[in-house]
């Protein structure tokens, strides 16, 4: 019985060859449209899938392959009589080898403008049909999704043969590639139902691209690997390129994607750098230039910015280079580097730079923040908004100028430290952080001990509403003259009444931002 092969692609990248060589292997090539005539004209003898169904491609091309002349030839078990018998009194030739990979859903909805019709155009459904028949009988038939495979089979096929290890692995690739097709579809339509914007869906199906493999997790004996979401998106970490240094680990990403957070919440009119550790900030600066504003982040706090991860939301210039390279630095993200920056950092060898060009768009709620936890899985849209309405006074005193314009500064970081989080700022930078403490008032006392002789003078933010007047007083005794926080405490009288009496103003946000 001739040996017969299914060749049918959207994306033609070796095709030609692969079609050539099972065309030397004695194989029938059988395919259809576009694939037929890149083969034909390539000299390769085809068989048009019309031939062997004896109905015409119709519907536009909608109708192709959907028919028992193709998919028994695919499903029928070569070690079944019963399958055979039937096969061939029906006269099906079996199908041993399936080539065939998708209309290109994925790049149709990446485009901008893109329509409803033309993502629903680009929806394979012969596609996956034959493919999954494929796998699902794939003791029998070697099924390629990936063009990479296409020398790996050939290479197996000259040998005697497709073994069962391998023709498993690529029944597996098959289920692999339809699984995030279809998610891919079903999140896009998701998306366009009236109404759907601000909600979630009755069910969840998640689709990610592995960006590397780690050399492990949080710790050493921790399988890991970093996964890029696919959408149109491109100011997240998951799209920088790295222009230097060793791979990043799986804290590196973590951290890095902290400081992306808090720079993208940063003033855009201003110079801005942001250090992060251990995911939380510790250190932010804001200047009419890059230089000031790492400078002042860096004074921020000298020592826990060593080893740290730096985010800038302009160039890299060649003297802010010479003062990054004045200490050891994990990581640099900036939208671009001079030349001249290029060649001070690139000295140091084990540095990681980062360009993202896109770094200072803003996240969308639609980027969703999720946690796992055992047997189950937390989601929720991003936390993407800084105040809710007006900021409003409580205090008897109202804050200058300057005040209003470090509390502000002050609350657009404490969004981004673990709670309970509290934040002193002054002078354009922050002078002390305390984040993830068990409670409020250690973690301000954290802050002012952090801060030392810079507490005063300092304005100070907190991420959630005080339960008791205990960190006004103790703000009072540091000597910090304003405070921003959300409100909303059955409390909020005693702290308002301790602020008036320290003469200390105090504004609310009317919302917080916890950050677990």
């Amino acid at each position: 019985m001739k040996r017969r092969a299914l060749l049918s692609v959207s994306d033609k990248t070796g095709v030609v060859d692969f079609a050539r060589g099972l065309e030397e292997l004695g194989f029938e090539v059988v395919s259809t449209g576009g694939t037929a005539k890149a083969l034909r004209d390539a000299g390769i003898a085809v068989t048009e899938v019309s031939e062997i169904t004896g109905f015409p491609e119709c519907l536009d091309g909608r109708v192709k392959t959907l028919h028992p002349m193709v998919h028994a030839g695919i499903l029928a078990m070569r070690g079944n009589a019963e399958h055979m018998k039937q096969i061939e009194e029906l006269n099906v030739t079996p199908i041993d080898v399936v080539a065939i990979n998708l209309y290109p859903f994925k790049a149709t909805i990446m485009k901008d403008g893109v329509t409803l019709e033309d993502a629903i155009e680009n929806i394979d459904i012969g596609g996956p049909t034959m493919i999954r028949a494929a796998a699902k009988n794939w003791q029998d038939v070697a099924v390629i999704v990936d063009p990479a495979d296409y020398e790996k089979v050939l290479a197996s096929l000259r040998d005697g043969g497709v073994s069962r290890e391998d023709k498993f692995a690529l029944a597996y690739k098959v289920f692999a590639h339809t699984a995030a097709y279809d998610a891919l579809i079903s999140n896009y339509l998701f998306g366009q139902l009236p109404g759907s914007e601000g909600t979630l869906p009755d069910s969840l199906t998640l689709t990610y691209e592995k960006a590397q493999e780690l050399r492990y997790g949080e710790n050493p004996h921790q399988h890991a690997a970093f996964y890029r979401e696919i959408t149109k998106h491109k100011n997240g970490l998951a799209c920088a390129e790295q222009l230097h240094g060793k791979e990043l680990s799986f804290c590196n990403i973590n951290d890095a994607n902290g400081a992306l957070d808090a720079l993208k919440e940063m003033e855009p009119a201003y110079a801005c750098a942001v250090a992060v550790k251990h995911a939380n900030p510790c250190g932010a600066g804001f200047g009419e230039t890059i230089l000031e504003a790492y400078t002042n982040a860096y004074d921020a706090d000298p020592v826990s910015i060593f080893g740290g991860i730096v985010a800038l939301n302009r160039e890299v210039d060649k003297a802010t280079a010479e003062k990054l390279a004045e200490i050891f630095l994990e990581i640099i993200i900036a939208p671009s580097y001079s030349e001249e920056a290029m060649a001070v950092l690139t000295k140091k060898k084990n540095i990681r730079l980062l360009r993202l060009p896109e770094l200072q768009a803003p996240n969308t709620p639609d980027m969703l923040d999720m946690k796992k936890v055992a047997g189950g899985l937390l989601v929720q849209q991003l936390d993407t908004k800084l105040l809710d309405g007006d900021l409003k006074v409580v205090t008897k005193r109202q804050p200058t100028d300057d005040e209003l314009e470090q509390l502000k500064f002050a609350w657009q970081l404490v969004k981004h430290t673990k709670s309970n989080g509290i934040l002193l700022a002054k002078g354009h930078r922050t002078v002390g952080v305390g984040p993830g403490q068990t409670n409020r008032i250690t973690a301000l006392e954290l802050a002012i001990r952090y801060a030392g002789e810079d507490a005063k003078g300092s304005v100070m933010a907190s991420d959630a509403f005080f339960p008791f007047a205990d960190c006004v007083e103790a703000a009072a005794k540091a000597g910090i003259t304003a405070i921003i926080q959300p409100g909303g405490s059955i409390r909020d009288e005693d702290s308002i009444k301790a602020c008036d009496e320290a003469g200390i103003a105090m504004v609310f946000t009317g919302i917080r931002h916890f950050k677990h």
